[in-house]
């Protein structure tokens, strides 16, 4: 079913033009966006602001490089090569372990030595950056995500994407790699997104392909009891990205490591808005809020402010409370 403008109004939905003029317009300066649209500058500059993030192996900065990566992953049993100016999840390559010299990915797939030089290359010649420009190719160590989600996903990382609004946390949801989408967590290439309470860190609502979704399609495991381990801590930890970067409006992508807890992936100045969709309920309102609030206040204190004020009870949660019958 369609809804009006009128209705999306009501519902605090906001669209791409009053993102782009009224928050991205307004609270990013464009001289700052090269360092969250360079992936590689992202990691310098939170290693130097004490934000955890996966380790950096190496990097491939020319095609006489290329030849030279057998060495530079020597010892990695997995690893992540990835563009530094990549977008929307495309070229990122996932090898889970190495065997007699084979790389093989999540889904099984077998790889050669030359299939990585030749995805690294057309990294290098800039298939895969934002305007087809030269980029570097980045090797991260593998993500451990945490066992506790592994029913929630197929053969690939959640991530968790938070909106940052001048420092503070407005809205959030996880996304959950499929066999549709690759193992990628790309809502648009079919993940799933599950809206989160920013009180709680337990899920609101679940969307597939922009429809309702309670389970996930591939494990069948419901998305209801789904509950992020560490919350306020992820939380902290993306509203410290507004000092490391001066942007304003700012979506932080983070996963859970069972080893390290929550760490930065990777951030975005124009995050998309889909998280609305998630969530089941519109920015507006939450924007509103945060722009009468006083600059200058804490990490902690916006976080307590933004779980305080955002709190709600999940759809999923509340679904599946009327099915289980009374003690």
């Amino acid at each position: 079913m369609w809804a009006r403008p009128s209705q999306l109004f009501r519902r605090g939905i906001i669209g791409m033009n009053r993102r782009n003029i009224r928050y991205i317009g307004r609270y990013n300066s464009r001289r700052l966006y090269p360092l969250v649209d360079d992936k590689l500058k992202t990691k310098l500059l939170a290693e130097k602001f004490g934000i955890t993030t996966p380790a950096l192996i190496a990097t491939v900065t020319t095609q006489f490089g290329v030849k030279q990566i057998q060495e530079m992953i020597a010892g990695h049993e997995g690893f992540v090569i990835k563009p530094a100016k990549g977008s929307g999840g495309k070229g990122i390559l996932v090898i889970e372990h190495v065997e007699n010299g084979v790389f093989i990915k999540p889904s099984g797939m077998r790889l050669e030595l030359k299939d990585l030089q030749r995805h690294v290359s057309n990294i290098l010649s800039g298939l895969y950056s934002l305007g087809g420009t030269p980029d570097v190719a980045m090797f991260e160590t593998l993500i451990n995500f945490d066992e506790k989600l592994s029913e929630y996903t197929y053969e690939g990382v959640p991530d968790i994407r938070v909106i940052i609004f001048k420092g503070y946390p407005v809205m959030a949801m996880m996304r959950l790699s499929t066999a549709a989408s690759d193992g990628k967590a790309n809502l648009h290439q079919g993940a799933v997104g599950v809206g989160l309470d920013i009180a709680t860190g337990t899920a609101v609502r679940g969307v597939q392909f922009d429809r309702p979704r309670q389970d996930h399609p591939d494990t069948g495991h419901e998305l209801a009891s789904l509950l992020i381990p560490d919350w306020r801590n992820l939380l902290v930890l993306a509203a410290g990205c507004y000092e490391m970067t001066g942007l304003g409006y700012l979506g932080t992508d983070m996963v859970l490591d069972r080893n390290r807890g929550p760490m930065l992936l990777e951030l975005n100045a124009r995050p998309g808005l889909a998280i609305q969709m998630a969530n089941g309920e519109g920015l507006r309102p939450r924007l509103d809020l945060i722009e009468q609030q006083p600059d200058g206040v804490g990490v902690e204190a916006r976080v307590a402010f933004a779980q305080h004020h955002f709190a709600r009870r999940g759809e999923l949660r509340a679904a599946l409370a009327e099915h289980v019958p009374s003690a």
